[in-house]
């Protein structure tokens, strides 16, 4: 039996039916499952017994069979069973949802990165929210005067989708005396190559450095010319002198009998960089047509990196941005977001805010872009720390973690709460409440 000398581990599942006692050695000695709800108030106790059923030396290192793990323990409790059962297929099925929107878990947990206000790389920044209840969202802040028009998610141009998320983007405006980019895909490199200016390389040279260079001979063929593919095939089929009209044109034989025969005239032509392809089909009714290709084509195109180098070179820096054009939303500018709902208009401070400060009076807090130059951003003076096999999380709260009655700051919470934290074997926190509340009474429970 498990010695309550060492500090024993008690976990309660939601309907409160299932303890279990588990000691340092990882081992549990014991389950018992209660056939009545514990009360909240230490008052109303059960009056009635238990009916226990225990099992025991349970090594929970060894994992559990899910498949009858049930009966295999003597666990004959048909609601517990239940309940298992209701909240496996609810998993399944939040499951099937998230993945009918992601493609795996890493891209759900990864829309910090685009949620919230970035900078795009072409001269211009985006906001990204997600309201599915809202009519209407807009940014607001200082500069555009804080007006609900000036800077909104417009309905049907990326604006708006399905899912609830609206997306504004925010142009750069040029400067006086300064003429646009020659390119509309002009990219910016706003931290990295701050003093880059323009290196002069025009476009028609990077194609030619990437026709010499990068493509092999008759790689870019299609790239040059993408209409003779399409004109010699419909000067095979018809003739030089083909219809021209609708009316005239004749009666087409079926792909099968024209692509055998297009495979037997060409049979003796030499190779090319072409694909080399070919068609499979099993002559079945509503079958697919199997392509098929070349294995040492297929890895010699997968092994070929996109030509980004050459895309580089006409990449400016941040000093050549700031020249030509004024940012859209200057660095320090407070901003919030602007919604209409059924119920009216109300302005919030953006979840995905990375800098939040409150004004004098304290009754309204804003978001601050954050957008210093990089001879003046903060530079990491400590290595990011390794990340841990399994998390034990701290939930805590800033403004509430002092024994004092009054709103702790940050230093305190550092000085006085993290070694406890740390003391106590956690090695992450879950902080609330950092961007905005009404109040810190109750907020552990809003």
């Amino acid at each position: 039996m498990a010695s309550f000398l060492l500090p024993p581990n008690l976990s309660l599942l939601p309907t409160d039916k299932f303890l279990t006692f588990q000691s340092q050695n990882r081992r549990i000695t014991r389950r018992t499952f209660l056939t009545h709800k514990w009360k909240c108030s230490a008052t109303e106790q059960p009056k009635h017994g238990f009916k226990r059923i225990t099992t025991s030396s349970i090594d929970v290192d060894k994992g559990t069979n899910p498949v009858g793990f049930l009966n295999k323990h003597g666990i004959t409790h048909k609601a517990f069973a239940q309940f298992l059962r209701e909240r496996h297929k609810a998993m399944k099925d939040l499951q099937d949802q998230i993945f009918n929107r992601f493609a795996n878990i890493m891209e759900l947990a990864s829309g910090y990165e685009l949620m919230g206000l970035h900078r795009n790389v072409q001269h211009r920044a985006d906001y990204m929210e997600w309201a599915p209840g809202a009519r209407y969202c807009a940014l607001i802040g200082d500069f555009n005067g804080w007006s609900p028009t000036e800077d909104s998610a417009r309905e049907g141009l990326l604006g708006h989708d399905d899912y609830g998320y609206w997306f504004i983007i925010l142009e750069d405006k040029l400067r006086e005396g300064e003429k646009p980019d020659d390119y509309y895909f002009q990219q910016y490199n706003y931290v990295d190559d701050y003093d880059k200016g323009d290196s002069g390389v025009t476009m028609e040279e990077v194609f030619k450095r990437m026709d010499e260079e990068y493509w092999e001979p008759g790689e870019d063929n299609y790239m040059k010319t993408r209409f003779e593919v399409p004109a010699k095939l419909y000067e095979q089929i018809f003739g030089p002198n083909g219809p021209q009209t609708e009316e005239e044109l004749p009666d087409i034989l079926d792909a099968k009998t024209r692509y055998e025969a297009y495979k037997e005239k060409h049979k003796d032509d030499p190779k090319s960089n072409l694909p080399p392809l070919d068609v499979i089909d099993n002559g079945k009714e509503y079958d697919i047509f199997n392509v098929v290709t070349d294995p040492a084509w297929k890895k010699k195109f997968r092994s070929k990196k996109p030509p980004f180098p050459y895309w580089l070179e006409l990449r400016k820096g941040r000093k050549a941005w700031l020249k030509k054009y004024a940012p859209a939303v200057p660095h320090g500018s407070r901003y919030r977001v602007y919604f209409n709902t059924p119920s009216g208009s109300l302005e919030r401070v953006p979840a995905w805010a990375t800098y939040v400060l409150s004004d004098v009076d304290g009754k309204q807090s804003c978001a601050v872009h954050w957008d210093p130059p990089p001879e003046i951003a903060y530079k990491w003076k400590n290595m990011r720390p390794q990340v841990p096999n399994s998390l034990r999380i701290y939930e805590c709260h800033v403004g509430i973690s002092g024994s004092e009655p009054k709103i702790s700051s940050f230093h305190e919470f550092i000085e006085n709460v993290l070694p406890h934290v740390k003391k106590a074997g956690y090695n992450a926190i879950q902080l609330m409440g950092v961007i905005e509340h009404k109040d810190y009474f109750t907020v552990g429970y809003r």
